[in-house]
């Protein structure tokens, strides 16, 4: 079901992307635009990342196979680190075409259009990356945030474009056309980082976040009583799997059943924390 959930709201997200493109496309070079162009850039590629976010969540869901005994959950993990690479080069794109812009300035036509069509463009994605928000919390999809991580930073850029555009057709002023068009590339490139950081970190297989190694260490303690006690606690993700490994310390005079109920409790208990989730538990008599 939640594997269904994932790509139906991906399949929405190319649908709408790609008629944006078309849609701003056709209008910045109406107008004349670059503010508007490098919107369609951007929009390309939230395609892209869409896209890869598509493919990604049909192959991280797969079971493990012999190629992949720890399955395919790092799948997501790359989609995102390609994601925010995508979004850095379209960053740099704009800042280079609004340059050129300051440097040999011309004016816009149809302002009206391009204001009309941005405030869509912000409606549609509000829409989309609100869908994409709800189904990637639900399935702890790296790139379904990512992708809407995509549509949110395009929500502000449109608009900006759009309030720049109207500035312009108060004022008269047609520089602030390539000026709005940097401001948004330096949005964007705050957003590749943050997107960068977050998806890279797994594929190093960095610890979870420190309040989730704290729910494990409390499941772990309520269910240790006497002598028995843990060590050596590991964790990792991978796409939206989590890995928690431990050893844990039992009585000698603990029957193979006591100790395998036990940890049958402890796996149960963390998996009702975290629904996708393997644990591994190495049993030491002391």
């Amino acid at each position: 079901m939640n594997m269904n959930k994932k790509v139906a709201v991906a399949r929405l997200s190319i649908i709408s992307n790609s008629l944006l493109i078309v849609l701003k496309l056709v209008v910045g070079m109406i107008s004349g635009s670059v503010s508007i162009i490098s919107e369609a850039i951007h929009s390309f590629m939230d395609l892209l990342a869409a896209i890869i976010a598509f493919l990604s969540v049909r192959i991280s869901d797969r079971p493990a196979d012999s190629k992949h005994p720890y399955g395919h959950g790092k799948f997501e993990n790359i989609s995102g680190v390609v994601e925010a690479v995508l979004i850095f080069v379209a960053a740099f794109w704009i800042i280079y075409e609004a340059v050129q812009r300051i440097i040999h300035p011309e004016p816009i036509d149809s302002i009206w259009i391009g204001v009309v069509v941005m405030s869509v463009s912000a409606i549609v994605n509000i829409i989309v990356s609100r869908k994409l928000y709800k189904v990637a919390r639900e399935t702890d999809s790296i790139a379904l945030e990512a992708d809407a991580l995509h549509l949110k930073t395009d929500v502000y850029t449109s608009l900006g474009v759009a309030i720049g555009l109207a500035l312009i057709w108060i004022t008269g002023y047609h520089f602030l056309d390539p000026v709005v068009a940097f401001l948004v590339a330096l949005l964007i490139l705050k957003e590749s980082y943050h997107l960068f950081r977050k998806a890279y970190g797994p594929l190093l297989d960095v610890a979870l976040p420190e309040e989730d190694i704290e729910a494990i260490r409390q499941v772990i303690n309520n269910n240790c009583e006497g002598k028995i006690n843990y060590h050596n606690l590991r964790t990792r993700k991978a796409g939206n799997f989590r890995y928690v490994d431990f050893h844990l310390n039992l009585p000698r005079n603990m029957t193979v059943k006591e100790a395998h109920d036990l940890c049958d409790f402890i796996e149960q208990d963390v998996k009702t924390l975290f629904l996708e989730t393997e644990v591994t538990i190495h049993v030491e008599y002391i």
